[in-house]
C-alpha cells in the first residue's frame, strides 16, 4: 500500500513557513510514504510505515537532497562558483552535494574525514568514494575524523585557497553552532508527511529517524510542532550518545524555530533520543543492525545502509520489541538513504559469511 502526497484541507498554504528563504529545486518530491505490512507481521506490534526520502532522485537519493535545496538556495544567492563541505569516508551528504553543485554549475571541494580507521579497501574505494570521483569533486583528507571543530575550521582554510585562485567560496559545516539552514528542507517534509497523512486518514503518533548531524531530526521536529502536530520524533544515535545528542537536537530545534520567527517553539521534553543502538560508534557494525538490513530486505524489498539507516532501523525494531508503542499506533520510519554505502561493507552480507545466517534464521 502507498500513500500519495495531497494538499492541505481548506486550501491551508503550509508554505508560507519557508517563503522567504532562498531556495534551488533538487528533490524529487514528494517521496511515498508506505506501509510495511510484513515488518509489522513479523514484529506484532503498532503499524510501521516508511517515509521513502532515499527516493528523492539526486545521486540516488537521500535526505540531503531536501537540505540542500536551502544551502544552495543559499550560496546561488551570495553569487559562490564552488561549494566546500566536509563528511566521513562514506558520506551520503558529501556525495549529493557533488552531484548538487554538479547540477547547477558549481565546483565541489569536499574534505574526507577519517572516522572510521580500521576499514579496508572497499570501504575506501566503493560506495560513496566511488561516487565522489564520479562527479568530479576535489577531494581533501582530514586525519582527525572525529575533531568536529578541526574539522570545521579546516574547511575555512580550504576556503581561503579558493578565494586566493580567485573563485567565490560557500562553506556548508556540520558543527552544531552554524545556523542549520539545511533542516529547513525537514521543516518541509514535515508539512508533506502530515499532508500524506490526512489524505490517507490517519494520525502519525511517532517518527522514528538516524540523528548524527540533527540537521534531518531538528527540522523535522521544529516543522512538526510549528504545524501544531503532537507526533513524537525518535532520533537513533548514530554518532554520539544520547546526553550529547539530546543537546545537540535540542539547540539546532531551537535555531531552526528562530529561524521560521518562532522561538519557543520546541521544549526539552519534546527530544526523544535512544542511543542502545549506536554499537562501538560511528560506522560500527553491529549484530542489530544487520538483522535489521536483512529484515528489510527480505521483507520489505527495502534497502538500508550499514552506517545510518540500518542502524536507525534496528532502533526502531527494538523499540517496537521492548513494548515503546502502543498497540494501534502509527509509526513512520523516515528513509534517509545512504545505499550506496553497503557496498563499503560487503563482508557483512558476503555468502557464509557474518550476518547471512542470524537474520535468515529470524526471518524463516
Amino acid at each position: 500500500m502507498a500513500f500519495a502526497g495531497a494538499a492541505a484541507p481548506n486550501g491551508r498554504n503550509e508554505t508560507v513557513l519557508l517563503a522567504d528563504f532562498p531556495r534551488v529545486r533538487l528533490a524529487h518530491v514528494p517521496t511515498p510514504l508506505e506501509a510495511m505490512p510484513n515488518l509489522s507481521r513479523q514484529l506484532g506490534g503498532p503499524a510501521l510505515l516508511v517515509k521513502r526520502d532515499d527516493c528523492t532522485g539526486l545521486a540516488l537519493g537521500g535526505n540531503k537532497a531536501r537540505q540542500l535545496e536551502f544551502y544552495l538556495g543559499e550560496a546561488i544567492a551570495q553569487g559562490a562558483d564552488t561549494v566546500i563541505t566536509t563528511g566521513a569516508v562514506q558520506s551520503n551528504h558529501s556525495r549529493m552535494t557533488a552531484a548538487a553543485a554538479r547540477k547547477l554549475g558549481l565546483g565541489c571541494e569536499i574534505q574526507i574525514e577519517d572516522r572510521v580507521a580500521e576499514r579496508g579497501l572497499a570501504y575506501r574505494a566503493s560506495g560513496n568514494m566511488l561516487l565522489y570521483r564520479v562527479f568530479g569533486a576535489r577531494l581533501h583528507p582530514f586525519a582527525e575524523g572525529e575533531n568536529e571543530r578541526g574539522a570545521d575550521a579546516n574547511l575555512e582554510l580550504i576556503a581561503g585557497r579558493v578565494r586566493a585562485a580567485g573563485g567565490r567560496p560557500y562553506v556548508i559545516p556540520l558543527g552544531p553552532e552554524h545556523p542549520p539552514i539545511g533542516a529547513l528542507g525537514y521543516v518541509d517534509c514535515a508539512q508533506e508527511l502530515l499532508k500524506q497523512a490526512r489524505e490517507t486518514g490517519i494520525e502519525i503518533d511517532t517518527v522514528v529517524v538516524a540523528s548524527g548531524s540533527a540537521s534531518t531530526h531538528s527540522g523535522l521536529l521544529a516543522g512538526l510542532r510549528a504545524l501544531e502536530s503532537p507526533a513524537r520524533v525518535c532520533g537513533i544515535c548514530i554518532r554520539r550518545r544520547g546526553n550529547a545528542q539530546a543537546e545537540r537536537v535540542l539547540m539546532r530545534a531551537r535555531m531552526v524555530a528562530d529561524l521560521l520567527g518562532r522561538p519557543g517553539l520546541v521544549r526539552a521534553d519534546d527530544v526523544w533520543v535512544e542511543d542502545g543502538f549506536l554499537g562501538p560508534g560511528y560506522g560500527q557494525p553491529t549484530a542489530e543492525m544487520r538483522e535489521a538490513t536483512a529484515l528489510a530486505a527480505r521483507l520489505e524489498g527495502l534497502l538500508v545502509d550499514p552506517v545510518y539507516t540500518g542502524k536507525a532501523l534496528a532502533g526502531l525494531i527494538g523499540l517496537v520489541r521492548r513494548g515503546a508503542f502502543t498497540a494501534g499506533a502509527n509509526v513512520v520510519f523516515l528513509h534517509t538513504g545512504g545505499t550506496p554505502a553497503l557496498f563499503g561493507y560487503p563482508e557483512l552480507f558476503a555468502e557464509g559469511g557474518e550476518g547471512t545466517g542470524s537474520p535468515g534464521a529470524a526471518i524463516a
